[in-house]
């Protein structure tokens, strides 16, 4: 399977040293790695139409699935909705966008000048995980699936014990409604601090109190996202000061 990259065989290779240096192995077809990092605009501009990353990031997304169930299931004694809580915490769009910043490949993906106006670092936090999706597409497509396995295991898997130490499987809203409702016979009230920026790029900063006292304070670009981010905060202060302690999910053998 060969896609038109649309680019000289010499700037393939950089794409083919960054594989080997940072996956551990060369792509046998190396446009299936430059398309993983190829967003539609780009591909619309230059006109290689077809050769984009929504294809691949269809595939990756199938096998992170997979692979993240298959991994639950085999080593822990869980209900389905725990296990579907703890999936989508793996895979979700901030956990797999925070593994294509930390692998590094955000340098050689391709934009289109609309999409590319702003540094990729400040691309859309989407466009970051649905470039993991793709490449995950691509390893598998070349590679194979035990490659791909590997792949997932050692950038999405590992996170799991910080993700059910912080319980940040559940939604943080819910959670700390409940443990301010088991503390103090409560809920906990969200006030907005701050409102800035224009229109289409607003930043909202919302606190949160419990039992009389700021436990939280939180940003983001929604009321909601920063109101997620001030209950996560106080979940993780409650749990520091030994008011909260999460839920234990021991491993099992075998099944």
């Amino acid at each position: 399977m060969y896609y038109n990259v649309g680019m000289p065989k010499a700037k393939q290779q950089e794409y083919q040293d960054f594989a080997r240096e940072h996956f551990g192995f060369e792509f046998n077809d190396i446009s299936l790695f430059i398309t993983a990092l190829t967003h539609k605009s780009y591909a619309h501009e230059h006109k290689i139409l077809g050769s984009h990353n929504e294809r691949l990031e269809f595939l990756g997304d199938a096998i992170l699935e997979v692979v993240t169930s298959d991994y639950l299931f085999r080593n822990y004694s869980l209900p389905e909705g725990i296990m579907t809580g703890l999936r989508s915490a793996l895979v979700n769009t901030e956990s797999i966008g925070d593994a294509s910043e930390k692998l590094g490949y955000l340098k050689l993906t391709r934009l289109g000048h609309g999409e590319g106006s702003r540094t990729v670092d400040h691309a859309h936090p989407k466009f970051h995980a649905d470039c993991f999706e793709a490449v995950v597409g691509a390893i598998y497509l070349d590679q194979g699936y035990n490659t791909a396995l590997q792949f997932i295991n050692k950038h999405i898997i590992v996170k799991l014990p910080e993700i059910l130490e912080n319980e940040t499987w559940r939604d943080p809203k819910s959670l700390l409604q409940e443990i301010s409702q088991r503390l103090y016979t409560e809920s906990p009230i969200y006030q907005l601090v701050t409102m800035s920026g224009p229109d289409h790029d607003r930043s909202f900063t919302m606190r949160v109190i419990v039992n009389g006292i700021v436990y939280g304070i939180g940003s983001g670009h929604s009321k909601q996202d920063a109101t997620i981010r001030a209950a996560q905060v106080a979940v993780r202060r409650l749990k520091d000061e030994g008011l909260y302690k999460p839920k234990v999910f021991k491993k099992i053998k075998s099944v």
